[in-house]
């Protein structure tokens, strides 16, 4: 009877182990349960933030979708303290198992299994947990939650297999969510502490690792105290383990966690506008009609003209990964090396705001304080301010919503009337108030926008790029997207196509009003000066001093249509410009991003340079992908250009842009031009030096909404001093290369005042200035 019971044991433990090991077998192959085939297992986490990274080398943003934003960084690139806290803490034989810790699990099962201990400690291995966090759903039932645990174990064999036990320590901390968007320890390291994964010490390293075993309920934002405890806890653990004497544990004890938390936000940060532009440029599609309204055939000629020109235009749609399919730049780890100068950017931001929310802001606001039509101009009526504010409700997301959930007129306009809280935008912070919905898009419009870029005339890296007061709030981008009327600054174009037809500097010009017959109308251009009336005055003077008389005078002797087809030529792609004579005053609207690279032709020997965003892009493993070259396309010829060099530093050195000079103190060798449209509704300024591009608008969201004298409103008032402070920064920065006394080069002896045949052999050299031709 014994030894039949003997043997019954025996064939039950065989029957046992053969089950598990069956089990285990099918596990191993799929057939029980979930098991990631070889490719899953060969690139286990395929989810990496993009970064787009400045020409200098700092990181500008990541681009993920919401819960993914992590960022790759390699073994070499983690604190060791890393390292030795997360071995100590979540598993001190780790260099030591092949995945599973067996006495680990024993001492787990017995004390915490069999004698209910719970501080007997875990039996999963730091393999496990990865296994755990890459490849396990939360269990929907009894039989799952069973199969789960042999599934990890089986997991972390193969990951053993596959990688070095660096690499799974790097996979671990690259993939864990440490919350507020932090995911990955690169960018928790910046989210807590505002460091790089290697610079972190001995107390943050542990506790961001004191986080692993629960980051919600040891979470430093808001249970300090308690993640304190927690970093404490691995502090002791790394003694135990040997890498901490305990003398020095004990005065880390009492250091403070040193928080320095700052969540990471796409909406934050430098270059905000242009990482938005190149979002979109990078994942656009092929421009399909159909996929535009009716009244958007100007987008749809621009983004179908980029798809065929721009190489950086759709590029993650236009190129293919290993596997064949599209780049994702939400997900491919992609590194997009960008041409902006982080310097530089900071300069243009900190321009904008000491100058548009800093200056202008405030004098705004108390001009239109006691205006019952405020923000909007005094020249309007309540009807037409009421006909405005209810267009922008019916564009507002909140209008779009309810009008699509099938609310009536009645209700939607009772919900924009009625008092709400909310958190509002101001330049001292976000501020809790309660206002209507209908007051609240009245009081977005009160701020004063602007656009700035700085690009390299020669290159057409963009080193600067600022489409507007916060990104945060305004999130429309008036550098690039976002087209107004250019006033004046179409001037250039004007005198350049006199130059292109053989005029000159010093041809001479009436000053006097003169009346015009267009399509068989009068037309009498205004000008906002009477000096030197009746004389006849040079070209380059009419320039300087910004006179339209002159610019009529010579759009008389010239033609609209050529003028249109030179300014298309300058890369203004806007096709609603129409051939007029009131075209010489710049009623057409152009971006600032065109404005600024056309200007670069003057600089530049009659070639055009072509805004460049991006010089490079990485794949999540260094390889070089993609590759960006300057795009040029020669607009004028060198005469003109040099002529125009010479006009349009006379605009600066004693014409309207002449505050530049005697109020800001900049004397580097520039040409510019400012302008200012009617009623003060967009002020700009363009300017150029041998070696950047740059030029800034100022506004109102709407052209209803500006300054009530051309005293604040003038583009030498708003958009000039913009400019000029981030020359200021621009030059004071040694490090950043550029020079205030470097000079245009000029062929020697060429006179802007005769038609001069230039050859290549012609001698350069360095030219001073307008006053040596002129005076």
């Amino acid at each position: 009877m014994r030894k039949k019971f003997v043997i019954t044991l025996w064939v039950i433990l065989f029957l046992c182990i053969s089950a598990v090991s069956l089990a285990f077998y099918a596990i191993w192959h799929g057939w029980i349960g979930y098991m990631p085939n070889l490719y899953q297992l060969e690139n286990p986490v395929n989810k990496y933030a993009s970064q787009a990274v400045s020409a200098d080398g700092k990181l500008l943003g990541t681009w993920s979708y919401s819960r993914a934003n992590r960022i790759f960084v390699g073994f070499d690139d983690l604190s060791p303290w890393l390292v030795k806290a997360l071995v100590a803490t979540e598993d001190e034989r780790f260099y030591d198992h092949s995945g599973i810790d067996y006495r680990a699990l024993a001492r787990a099962v017995v004390k915490r299994g069999l004698l209910g201990q719970s501080n007997a400690g875990g039996g999963s291995t730091i393999t496990q947990q990865l296994a755990k966090q890459l490849y396990s759903d939360v269990a929907q039932s009894t039989m799952e939650r069973a199969l789960q645990k042999p599934i990890e174990w089986v997991i972390a064999v193969k990951l053993e297999r596959y990688y070095t036990k660096e690499e799974i320590i790097t996979m671990y901390l690259n993939y864990f969510d440490f919350l507020h968007n932090a995911v990955g320890i690169k960018t928790a390291s910046r989210t807590y502490f505002n460091k790089e994964p290697q610079n972190l010490s001995v107390c943050e390293a542990a506790t961001l690792i004191g986080m692993c075993k629960n980051p919600s309920y040891f979470n430093p934002v808001r249970k300090p105290e308690r993640c304190r405890e927690r970093r404490n806890v691995v502090l002791d653990q790394m003694v135990k383990a040997g890498y901490l004497s305990k003398a020095d544990a004990e005065l880390h004890k009492l250091e403070p966690i040193g928080l320095r938390f700052h969540r990471v936000d796409h909406k934050e940060g430098l270059a905000t506008y242009l990482r938005e532009r190149l979002r979109t440029m990078l994942m656009a599609k092929e421009p399909n009609r159909s996929d535009y309204a009716s009244w958007q055939d100007q987008k749809y000629y621009e983004d179908s003209l980029a798809w065929e020109t721009d190489p950086l235009y759709g590029w993650c749609n236009k190129n293919r990964k290993k596997d064949g399919t599209p780049y994702n730049l939400y997900t491919d780890g992609l590194k997009i090396y960008t041409t902006i100068d982080s310097r530089m950017q900071q300069y243009a931001e900190e321009s904008v705001e000491e100058h548009v929310a800093g200056y202008l802001q405030p004098i705004f606001d108390k001009e239109k304080r006691h205006q019952t039509t405020r923000p909007f101009s005094n020249q309007l009526s309540t009807k037409e301010v009421e006909k405005i504010m209810r267009r922008s409700m019916e564009q507002s997301e909140r209008y779009i919503k309810m009008k699509k959930g099938g609310a009536t007129e009645e209700d939607i306009q009772k919900a924009f009337n009625t008092p709400q809280k909310m958190t509002v935008f101001s330049y001292h912070g976000e501020v809790d108030t309660i206002m209507t919905p209908m007051d609240s898009i009245r009081y977005y419009k009160s701020f004063l926008r602007a656009g700035f870029m700085c690009m390299d005339t020669r290159t057409g890296y963009v080193k600067a790029y600022v489409g507007g007061p916060d990104y945060r709030y305004f999130q429309y981008d008036m550098a690039g997207v976002g087209r107004r009327q250019v006033g004046s600054t179409i001037k250039p174009f004007l005198y350049t196509l006199a130059m292109e037809n053989g005029m000159s500097p010093c041809d001479l010009a009436p000053n006097v009003q003169q009346t015009y017959i267009v399509a068989g109308k009068p037309w009498t251009p205004r000008n906002g000066s009477r000096s030197r009336y009746g004389e006849m005055v040079t070209l380059k003077w009419g320039l300087a001093q910004s006179n339209n008389w002159i610019s009529a005078y010579l759009m008389s002797r010239l033609s609209p249509s050529a003028l249109v087809r030179l300014i298309h030529e300058f890369g203004v792609l806007n096709r609603d410009i129409h051939p007029s004579m009131s075209l010489c005053l710049g009623p057409c609207e152009i971006s600032v991003a065109e404005m600024v690279s056309s200007y670069t032709a003057f600089a530049n020997r009659g070639i055009r340079t072509a805004p460049l965003f991006v010089s490079r892009i990485e794949d999540n493993e260094g390889n070089v992908v993609g590759e960006f070259q300057p795009r040029m396309t020669e607009v004028i010829s060198e005469e003109s250009a040099y002529k125009m060099i010479i006009m349009l530093q006379g605009v600066m050195n004693g014409g309207t842009g002449g505050r530049m000079r005697f109020r800001y103190n900049v004397n580097a060798d520039m040409g510019g031009k400012t302008g200012t449209t009617n009623r003060n509704s967009d002020g700009w300024f363009v300017c150029f030096t041998p070696s950047l591009s740059a030029g800034c608008w100022v506004g109102g969201e709407d052209r209803d909404i500006h300054f009530n004298s051309m005293t604040y409103g003038q583009g030498a008032s708003s958009a000039l001093p913009v400019c000029a402070y981030f020359f200021q920064k621009v030059y004071k920065d040694k490090d950043l290369g550029y020079s205030p006394d470097e000079k245009f080069k000029i062929p020697e002896g060429f006179d802007p005042c005769q038609d001069t045949i230039l050859t290549e052999e012609a001698p350069v050299e360095e030219y001073g200035g307008i006053d040596e031709v002129f005076e």
